[in-house]
C-alpha cells in the first residue's frame, strides 16, 4: 500500500514538474515572439517633461535620489532600449525615431538648443556606425544637462500638459507605420498661469488644492469623481495610435487617496482621447522601474 501512495505522489509531483515547464516554454516563446515582432516595428519614441518646480532639489528634497535625477535615468533607460532596438534590425527596416519636448518651452535659449540635439529620425540612408554613437552619447549626457540648467535658472512657469496634448500630441507624437510611443515625466499635477480653465466640475490643470476643494481626501473619492464627475476637461482627439507611459507620479503625502486620485484623473482623461494603451507608474528608483520600462515598451 506504502509504494503504491509512493508512486502515486511521485507521479504528482512529476506531472506537476512538466505542467510547470511547459507554462514556462510558452512564456518564453511569447516574450521571444515579441521581440522578434519588436525588432521589425518602427518605432516613434516621444518625451514630454514637466519641468516644474517638482524637479527642484531644494524644494523637494528626496534621500534617496533626487526626483530629476530619477527622471534622466528613465530617460537612458529607454534610450538605451530604442539604441538595442535599432543594432537589432535590418538596415534596410530601420525607419525609427526618437525626439523630446516641453511644454511651455524654457524662456532657457539653451535648453531649446540642447533639445533639439535628441531629436532622432534614423532610416537606411543616414544609419551609420558614427551616428550610432552620437545619438548614444547624446542621450547620456544632454538629458541632465537640460535638467541642471533649469534647476539653475530656477524660473519654474509650471507645466501645460493639457494644452499639449491639445494642440501637439497628435501631429508631434503619431506617424503612420509606426508604433507611437509618448513617455510623460511629470508629478501627476498640471498648472500653467496661461491655461487655467474651469467648465463645470472639469478643468485644465490638478494641484494638491484642487484635490482638496473636491473633497476628494477620504475613501469615499470614488463616488465623489462619478457623482460630480471631477477630471481634466475632455480634448476631442483621437490618440487610438498612440500608447502612452507616465512616470513619476509624486502625490502630497498629506492626503492617502492622492496617488489613487491623480491615476483617476489621466486615466479617464485618456480614455476620452481613446488612447490605444497606457500605465500610469508612481515614482520609484531607477533600478525598480527598469522592468516596468521594458515590460511596457516589449509587450505591445
Amino acid at each position: 500500500m506504502r509504494n503504491i501512495l509512493t508512486i502515486i505522489t511521485l507521479a504528482f509531483f512529476i506531472s506537476c514538474a512538466k505542467e510547470k515547464e511547459t507554462i514556462d516554454q510558452n512564456k518564453r516563446t511569447k516574450e521571444n515572439e515579441n521581440i522578434s515582432k519588436g525588432k521589425e516595428e518602427k518605432m516613434n519614441i516621444s518625451f514630454l517633461l514637466d519641468l516644474s518646480d517638482r524637479i527642484d532639489p531644494k524644494k523637494y528634497p528626496n534621500e534617496s535620489m533626487d526626483f530629476y535625477k530619477r527622471d534622466i535615468s528613465y530617460i537612458n533607460s529607454i534610450a538605451s532600449i530604442f539604441d538595442n532596438h535599432i543594432r537589432s534590425k535590418k538596415v534596410r527596416r530601420v525607419d525609427d525615431k526618437i525626439q523630446l519636448f516641453f511644454d511651455p518651452e524654457p524662456k532657457n535659449s539653451k535648453i531649446n538648443e540642447i533639445s533639439n540635439h535628441l531629436k532622432y529620425h534614423l532610416t537606411k540612408e543616414n544609419l551609420n556606425k558614427n551616428l550610432l554613437n552620437e545619438f548614444k552619447n547624446a542621450y547620456l549626457v544632454f538629458p541632465e544637462e537640460i535638467y541642471e540648467l533649469a534647476i539653475k535658472d530656477g524660473k519654474y512657469v509650471g507645466s501645460d500638459t493639457w494644452r499639449f496634448f491639445k494642440n501637439k500630441a497628435q501631429n508631434y507624437c503619431i506617424e503612420d507605420g509606426h508604433r507611437n510611443i509618448l513617455v510623460v515625466l511629470t508629478d501627476g499635477y498640471i498648472y500653467h498661469k496661461s491655461t487655467i480653465i474651469k467648465e463645470g466640475s472639469q478643468t485644465t490643470y490638478l494641484t494638491p488644492k484642487v484635490v482638496r476643494s473636491n473633497k476628494l481626501t477620504n475613501s469615499k473619492w470614488e463616488n465623489l469623481i462619478s457623482d460630480q464627475e471631477f477630471g481634466f476637461i475632455p480634448i476631442n482627439i483621437d490618440l487610438s495610435n498612440l500608447e502612452i507611459l507616465v512616470l513619476g507620479i509624486n502625490p502630497d503625502s498629506n492626503n492617502p487617496y492622492e496617488e489613487d486620485v491623480i491615476k483617476r484623473y489621466w486615466s479617464d482623461w485618456f480614455k476620452k482621447m481613446n488612447v490605444k494603451r497606457f500605465e500610469i507608474r508612481s515614482t520609484d528608483l531607477p533600478s525598480n522601474m527598469e522592468k516596468v520600462i521594458k515590460d511596457f515598451i516589449f509587450k505591445s
